[in-house]
Order: C-alpha cells, then structure tokens, then sequence
C-alpha cells in the first residue's frame, strides 16, 4: 500500500497486481482491491497462480505459522521463491503494457529474514530482466524500485501516516481468526504492530490478540 502510494506520489500511472497463489492469508486479495480503488490506481489485475501444488510453506501447506516470536532463522512462512515469482510475473505484466519501471514493497531491515527481500536480490533481478526480455535486449531495460527496502517498520508507518493511508486498508497477518481479525502473533503481526508502537502512531488494523 505505501509502495503504491509513493509510485502515485512521484508521478508514475500504476497499475497493480495481485496474484491469487493459494495463500492462508487470503484477505490480503480483497485488501489489495480496496487499497487500488482508495488510491485511485490506474488498474487493478488479480491472476491465479496456485503455489500450494508445491507446498512447502506454512502460507500454502498444511504447517502451522508459528508464534512464538520473530527469530533468527528463515521461518517456515518463507514461500519458496515467491518474489522471484512476482518479479517475473511483473516484469511480464509491465512489458506487455510498455512500462519500465516496477515496484515491489519488500523491506530488509525489519522483516523474518526472507532471502528474497535483500537488496542484493532485487538488484540481481534487474540485470536478469534486462537479459530475458525483448525490451531488455533492444535497450530498454527495467528500473526496479523498492522503496520500503531500507526502511524500518516505523519508518513505514509514518509514511503511512504522512500520505494519509488507512492502516486498515492493508493486510499483513499470516494466519486470520475464522471471524476476520488479524492474530496479531504470527511474525507479520508482531512486526507490524511494533512499527506502529515505534513510530507513536494508531494502527487501525482489529488484532484478535
């Protein structure tokens, strides 16, 4: 949602999308409806992509998300590749319609350690998009940006709080009650309400715990 509302912010026409990859955490699809149509984005694409024919995540398998706190190690909420994916799928998506430049909201400070949130990562991936497209290879290459990247979780809210952006139209829980609510346990969940409590701002978002 931040990602977005800067690339609004610095003049850019966005079109957003969101792939359906099977994901426990399902209300993040109707969350990113509400944000394109609160941002007033140019449009809006939902593709399915189902990643739970590979498993192996805690988002997509049968594995519980864990609670207990935020450690040092990957998590078992680490989806295999799934940046990876969402780079490519963009990239596509963006060459298609003519544009250059993708945004992506990954954060490297603040975060559960996933590999494929590293700067070192995003970087790669714009050289392997400028050797793997049409566009690349006739001298157009793609300009990444991730502008959450450096960020801390507090520097995020208030940026939240500075382009005037409801909390709770985002969705970060991994593991949502039954009746809707955030869990507020999982990663995701204690990660986002300590940026929130660092940066002395309300987080609108209903937390079960």
């Amino acid at each position: 949602m931040v990602s977005a509302a800067l690339a609004v912010e610095a003049g850019f026409e966005v079109h957003a999308l969101t792939v359906d990859y099977g994901q426990r955490h399902r209300l993040e699809l109707e969350s990113a409806k509400a944000i394109a149509k609160s941002l007033n984005l140019a449009s809006q694409t939902e593709i399915a992509l189902d990643l739970r024919a590979f498993g192996g995540s805690a988002l997509t398998d049968s594995i519980d998300v864990p609670k207990a706190g935020v450690g040092d190690d990957i998590p078992v909420t680490y989806v295999p590749a799934r940046n990876l994916i969402f780079l490519a799928l963009t990239t596509a998506c963006a060459e298609a319609a003519g544009a250059r430049d993708v945004f992506i909201g990954v954060n490297a400070l603040d975060y559960s350690g996933y590999p494929d949130c590293r700067p070192e990562f995003i970087a790669s991936f714009a050289e392997t998009a400028r050797l793997g497209t049409k566009a690349g290879v006739e001298g157009a290459g793609f300009t990444i940006h991730a502008p959450l990247q450096h960020m801390t979780k507090a520097d995020i809210a208030s940026e939240c709080a500075r382009l005037k952006l409801d909390p709770a139209w985002s969705w970060s829980c991994y593991d949502p009650t039954p009746t809707g609510l955030a869990c507020g346990q999982c990663d995701s969940c204690r990660l986002r309400k300590k940026g929130f409590a660092q940066a002395g701002i309300v987080d609108s978002t209903a937390y079960a715990d």
